[in-house]
């Protein structure tokens, strides 16, 4: 008798821009190596790419306007009213530019990622490649974190190192990294749908063990 496949992931995306992120788990879902469904897109503001994007993939794409919704506490509700009608096993913020309130984070605890463009804990918050340059570091890169409610702080899965090459760019670093995203972002949404990865109590489990940090790819090539 053959082992009963699970259903896919039930994945909601959060999303501010152009959804470059989104479109790679999209693709990875299409192509079959992500056993996962996202089943809807919010954006927190209109018009943007991101939107087009899920559209095109036939998925809903919600806006939650953040300046029409007041404050951020409204911002919050409306949100969280959005979520709980998708109902999804998992939230992922890709390029999602806001701090959520601690309300909606803690409502989904140990079940939401950010992909976020340095080596955390290194450079939490804006300016990641140039901070990263002008520090004269020799690798920089990005990490899959689960979200808690302290900015950029939630326990990493997963990250990506390019080493920094001379006359680099912030642009040219940030194609790099971001290239590095793309493929570590379906990976551990992977890893969580096949029951791989799981947090408790603020501790990344991976296979039935503890991590005792982040898994680490560095770029080929």
């Amino acid at each position: 008798m053959s082992a009963t496949r699970r259903p896919p992931l039930r994945v909601a995306v959060l999303v501010s821009g152009s959804g470059s992120n989104l479109q790679a788990i999209i693709d990875a879902s299409r192509s079959g190596t992500l056993d996962a469904r996202v089943v809807g897109v919010i954006s927190d503001r209109p018009g943007v790419l991101a939107l087009d994007r899920a559209r095109q993939a036939g998925i809903p794409g919600i806006t939650v306007d953040y300046r029409a919704c007041g404050d951020r506490e409204a911002f919050g509700a409306r949100l969280q009213g959005e979520l709980q009608r998708l109902d999804p096993q998992l939230v992922v913020l890709a390029g999602f530019m806001r701090i959520l309130p601690a309300a909606v984070v803690d409502s989904h605890r140990d079940r939401m990622l950010n992909v976020h463009p340095s080596l955390l804990p290194l450079y939490p918050g804006l300016d990641t490649y140039r901070r990263a340059l002008e520090a004269g570091d020799a690798w920089h890169g990005t990490t899959v974190h689960f979200v808690i409610p302290e900015l950029d702080a939630g326990p990493a899965i997963l990250q990506y190192r390019v080493r920094i090459r001379p006359g680099e760019t912030e642009d040219s670093l940030r194609q790099r990294v971001q290239r590095g995203e793309h493929r570590i972002y379906p990976q551990a949404i992977q890893w969580l749908a096949e029951g791989r990865v799981v947090c408790r109590d603020g501790v990344v489990w991976r296979d039935g063990q503890r991590a005792s940090g982040p898994e680490i790819i560095d770029e080929t090539g």
